[in-house]
């Protein structure tokens, strides 16, 4: 079964944890020093908040639909390729306290789509494999320019994403925002 998935960057966590709480009437049921998320069952959703390292890309980091099984994420993918929308699929990828298989695609108006399978937790945040989404941003980023909000993430054109390189950062990069 699906469930929506939501990832918003904020400039305070402990404020965001305090209205989302209330929002949901629930609190997340994973909180990190940088990251907190809430598994509801109505609305079946997986709402994730993190502190903005780049500092300057807050509100909708992406949005996605995580599935239970390999037989569900293989079937989102075969949907995607019949419809013609490119991905990137990553494997084993280590990103918001998760180890997960996940396919990226970017909507029409930039905004990135993480569809997944968790597998396991992860220890940190972010980051494992060649650069892989270090830093803290999990999302692909749109575009010429977009690098110093991306950290380090792969960068997307319109339907299809490149592969992960740490030139994403460039020279503009907030302090911290990569490794």
């Amino acid at each position: 079964m699906n469930r929506f998935h939501v990832h918003v960057s904020v400039k305070d966590l402990d404020e965001s944890i305090r209205f989302y709480s209330k929002l949901f009437g629930a609190e997340p049921s994973v909180t990190k020093p940088d990251y907190a998320k809430w598994m509801l069952e109505d609305p079946r959703i997986n709402f994730a908040i993190s502190h903005n390292r780049c500092g300057s890309n807050v509100g909708v980091n992406h949005l996605g639909l995580q599935v239970d099984s390999e037989s569900e994420l293989s079937a989102l993918e075969s949907r995607f390729a019949q419809a013609g929308l490119a991905g990137v699929q990553e494997h084993g990828a280590s990103c918001c306290y998760a180890k997960s298989d996940k396919t990226w695609l970017q909507d029409p108006q930039g905004i990135a789509w993480e569809n997944f399978r968790t597998l396991s937790g992860a220890p940190t945040f972010g980051g494992n494999g060649p650069e892989l989404l270090r830093g803290g941003a999990c999302t692909p980023v749109a575009g010429e320019g977009a690098a110093e909000a991306a950290c380090c993430a792969p960068a997307v054109t319109s339907t299809s994403v490149a592969a992960p390189s740490k030139t994403a950062c460039g020279p503009k990069a907030a302090p911290g925002c990569c490794g």
